[in-house]
């Protein structure tokens, strides 16, 4: 999945809570069907097999109810992606990553086999399942974590025994902390905390520009590794860094850059990658001698950054759907030329599903924590909505019938909209941005509802997952109202666009 992810530690937040989000976008020429669910622990599976490797896990019988972002049609897969659990550990998953031909050699990918043949005759084999990816990891982990590193271990754990099918980046937030963890090989992993006071851009490369192996292999306090991390790289010469004057392990340097061992560096990187890290920092630190224009390729951009001003959903949100507003590299622009505005790969593209940014809210009553902020299709045309992760089910509006396009789905009504408003993008941006605010204020309204009766002493557990669920309900409808007169608005002016136009009338 070509996504972009972006990752806020507490202190760099405005409200203290942390912040995991990402963009779910679907391979060119595809457009992924979301659905919003909430998985109750009956309906956790307890024997769980891959539609794309074949591999069945066992998996614990004490599972955690969840709310995740699966697909529509489940033919392919779960492919859950993202969610927040009933301790308030949020999981995104994933960031597809890059690697090279080095790691790759020395610790291949675990991927699925065909049978090869016919079963009873000569020379048949049967199919050998591949690793756990994308379209696992959320099933398999989110329902039985606590915390944002105990993510990160059971992931890992997995990794080391059943392998991974693919390079992805996977992201863990709970009320203290952010972690990001990254794939390397078929069985082995890296992972580093988010800075308390730091930011992450991380868009499809692989991203962790430092790793401390003796805290990764003793306290754990910033990062964590596979076990057998620097043992590997030494006996598959994965070090690229001079050692002599510097302390090792396994001859491997103690802190060392994984971006230069471990990824690709490519000028797709350059053209698709790097500009999307450069659009983040550019809007975060807009004074930063690293979002000057010359660096948008450049490959050594930070990984984390304190930001200038601290953070919250709604910059996220801007971020996620930026096309490079005031550069010439911006599509819907007049500045540059049009070979300029077509130039770089923009996070807010045509063929996003759905966009979670998954808050925990550490300084509010446990029980309204988790907020699930999810818009669905194109950035740039879609409301974000805040939605209480303490509920036992969630709105028919966001719950899309994968076969039928249908305006009563706010999949499908975001998806129309943003087709036709696309033509005339500045004769339909004051509409399209008068509802997208609409939709995040009335959301932010309900948070400091919540909040104030979430603190009463006297509301109990069952009737505060009613009143969630009813703000959740109240947010769906509102955001069909705005988002049904945005469809009347847009349809209008692409019908007086219509090429069969003609200027006289009779009238």
């Amino acid at each position: 999945m070509s996504c972009t992810t972006i990752l806020v530690g507490k202190l760099a937040t405005n409200d203290g809570s942390t912040i995991v989000a990402r963009t779910e976008d679907t391979p060119n020429g595809t457009f992924g069907v979301k659905k919003l669910v909430v998985v109750q622990p009956k309906d956790q599976p307890r024997r769980y097999t891959s539609i794309g490797s074949g591999l069945t896990v066992e998996l614990p019988d004490d599972p955690l109810r969840y709310m995740c972002v699966p697909n529509a049609d489940p033919a392919d897969g779960v492919w859950a992606e993202a969610g927040i659990n009933a301790a308030n550990v949020s999981m995104s998953a994933t960031e597809t990553i890059t690697s090279n031909a080095r790691v790759l050699g020395a610790d291949p990918l675990v991927c699925y086999q065909p049978a090869v043949g016919t079963e009873g005759e000569p020379g048949y084999e049967k199919s050998v399942p591949g690793g756990l990816g994308e379209e696992d990891f959320v099933t398999v982990v989110l329902p039985y974590i606590h915390s944002a590193r105990e993510g990160v271990r059971r992931l890992g754990d997995l990794i080391a025994e059943y392998g991974t099918s693919e390079m992805n980046g996977i992201a863990f937030g709970d009320a203290e902390e952010v972690w990001y963890m990254e794939t390397i090989g078929g069985h082995h992993w890296i992972a580093r905390r988010v800075p308390d006071e730091c930011y992450v851009a991380q868009p499809n490369r692989q991203g962790i520009d430092r790793m401390d192996l003796r805290d990764a292999l003793g306290p754990q306090k910033d990062f964590m590794c596979s076990d057998d991390l620097p043992e590997w790289m030494h006996a598959n010469q994965l070090g690229v860094t001079s050692s002599d004057l510097l302390e090792s392990i396994h001859g491997i340097p103690v802190v060392f850059n994984p971006r230069t061992a471990f990824t690709s560096w490519t000028w797709l990187d350059s053209i698709y990658n790097n500009p999307r890290a450069w659009s983040i920092i550019n809007a975060f630190n807009p004074y930063n001698d690293d979002a000057v224009p010359e660096a948008i390729e450049d490959m050594l951009q930070p990984w984390c950054m304190k930001p200038e001003l601290r953070l919250s959903v709604l910059d996220v949100n801007r971020a996620l759907s930026s096309t490079y507003e005031g550069t010439p590299y911006n599509p819907y622009g007049n500045k540059g030329t049009e070979s300029e505005r077509h130039r770089y790969r923009p996070i807010g593209i045509n063929r996003t599903a759905e966009c979670s940014i998954l808050q925990i809210r550490g300084q509010a009553p446990k029980a309204v924590q988790g907020v699930q902020w999810l818009s669905y299709g194109s950035g740039p045309f879609a409301c974000c909505l805040a939605l209480f992760a303490g509920v036992s089910k969630v709105p028919a509006y966001l719950n899309t019938d994968a076969g039928t396009v249908s305006t009563a789905q706010l999949y499908w009504a975001e998806r129309l909209i943003a087709a036709m408003a696309d033509c005339e993008y500045f004769e339909n941006l004051e509409d399209i941005s008068r509802c997208r605010q609409l939709v995040m204020s009335r959301g932010y309204e309900h948070l400091h509802k919540a909040d104030a009766i979430a603190g009463r002493p006297e509301t109990d557990e069952s009737e505060l997952t009613a009143v969630l669920e009813k703000f959740n309900q109240q947010l769906a409808d509102y955001t069909q109202q705005q988002v049904n007169q945005l469809l009347a608005d847009v349809l209008h002016k692409r019908s007086l666009h219509m090429k069969n136009a003609f200027g006289a009338s009779d009238a």
